[in-house]
Formats: C-alpha cells, sequence, structure tokens
C-alpha cells in the first residue's frame, strides 16, 4: 500500500502534483488514427513500457490516486501503475481521446493528403474534426479535468493516464501556450509529464519524461 504521506518535503502542501502518463504503445500507433473506437489494446511493446512506467511511478510511494480514460488502451497502462502504487483504476472521460468524428479509425498517411491537415498542423485552433471535436473544446474539457482532479487530492501525488493529444493541450495550458504552438510538444507512449497544480497557477515540472528518476519532481 502506498504511503499516506503524498506531498514531497519543501512542496506546498496545497498543492497537487498530477502525472499525465500517455498510454503505451498498440498495433495502429503512428499509422492509425483510432480516436475513440473501442477494442484497440496495447501491443505487447506497449504492455512492457506500463509495466517500466509503473516501477517508476511505484518507486515514489506517495500516489493517492490512478485515474484513466475509459478506453481499454489506457486502462491497461493504469492497471500496473495502480498495482505499484497500491491504488485501483479510476475512469474518467475527461480523460479520453479528442472525438476525431468522421476521421476516426482513417489511416495517417491518407489524412495527410488533405487539405485540412494542414490546417490540423499549423493552426489547430481553428479546427474542428468533421462531426467531432474542436481542439479548443478538447484543450478545455482537459485542463478542466486535471483541475478536478487536482482539487480533489489537495497536497497529493495522483497519476492521470490520457492520450497524445490531450496531454499536449493541457502541457500548453500549462505553459502558457497557444493552442496554435501545441503540434510542437511531444509525447511518447508511457511517457510521464508531471504537472504541479497550485493556487498560483500550474507548474510544469516535466514533459515527455521516458526514463528520469522522477523523485526529483519538485520545484526548484
Amino acid at each position: 500500500m502506498a504511503s499516506k504521506r503524498s506531498t514531497p518535503p519543501g512542496q506546498d502542501r496545497s498543492a497537487t502534483l498530477v502525472l499525465l502518463v500517455r498510454h503505451g504503445q498498440t498495433p495502429t500507433t503512428g499509422s492509425t488514427l483510432p480516436g475513440r473506437a473501442p477494442g484497440l489494446h496495447l501491443a505487447d511493446r506497449g504492455v512492457q513500457q506500463a509495466e517500466a512506467v509503473a516501477t517508476r511511478i511505484g518507486a515514489l510511494g506517495r500516489v493517492t490516486a490512478v485515474y484513466a480514460s475509459p478506453l481499454e488502451r489506457t486502462r491497461e497502462t493504469a492497471a500496473p501503475i495502480a498495482k505499484a502504487t497500491g491504488q485501483r483504476v479510476r475512469r474518467h472521460k475527461g480523460l479520453l481521446e479528442c472525438d476525431f468524428g468522421e476521421w476516426t479509425g482513417r489511416k495517417l498517411k491518407d489524412l495527410m493528403k488533405l487539405p485540412e491537415w494542414q490546417t490540423v498542423q499549423r493552426y489547430p485552433s481553428g479546427f474542428r474534426f468533421p462531426g467531432g471535436e474542436s481542439f479548443g473544446e478538447m484543450q478545455q474539457r482537459m485542463v478542466s479535468t486535471v483541475q478536478a482532479i487536482a482539487a480533489d487530492h489537495p497536497g497529493e501525488t495522483v497519476v492521470a493516464v490520457s492520450h497524445a493529444d490531450p496531454i499536449k493541450a493541457a502541457v500548453a495550458d500549462a505553459l502558457g501556450t497557444h493552442l496554435d504552438l501545441f503540434q510542437r510538444i511531444v509525447i511518447s507512449p508511457c511517457s510521464v509529464t508531471a504537472v504541479l497544480v497550485t493556487a498560483g497557477g500550474p507548474l510544469v515540472l516535466a514533459v515527455n519524461s521516458t526514463g528520469d528518476d522522477l523523485s526529483s519532481l519538485v520545484p526548484s
């Protein structure tokens, strides 16, 4: 069972450290836009990545809650994290992947040929997926979710397993970076992005961490 003391020495006791974890690799990673379609599970490599990140996070010894998007690939990533921290996986719809609408399930190589693809890359704040969500709505949803989770766990350290674009959008907001630049942020499978949610605003302690010791994630 994880220690009840979740606030590291020197950290604001009202601040919440949110560890945003992207799900592990799937058979379609890098080739298809799976979106919210059900039935996509972790590949063998993704399972290995999930076990590795669980070991890193479990070593902290202070995680008090583990949340995950309802999709299979995020829950399968969260499961070993929950086991390593003595917690259970709590599903949260706010951590869901962007709703790609009619683009769901399409090959990336085909989408890249569309004129709209340039808008997705260069002007995402002005784009809505046909029949789906806009990037702005996704960002607002994800930021509100992180804030709500933090409000439920003041002074604690929690894990939220989500997807690349929502995490990128949350990081952009925390950095005060315009959404049109969020594509410059890289979020790799099973990477850890650490945001300290404080009364004075968010502090970004790490982005796309894939191998560092997480115990040093405190404001300097």
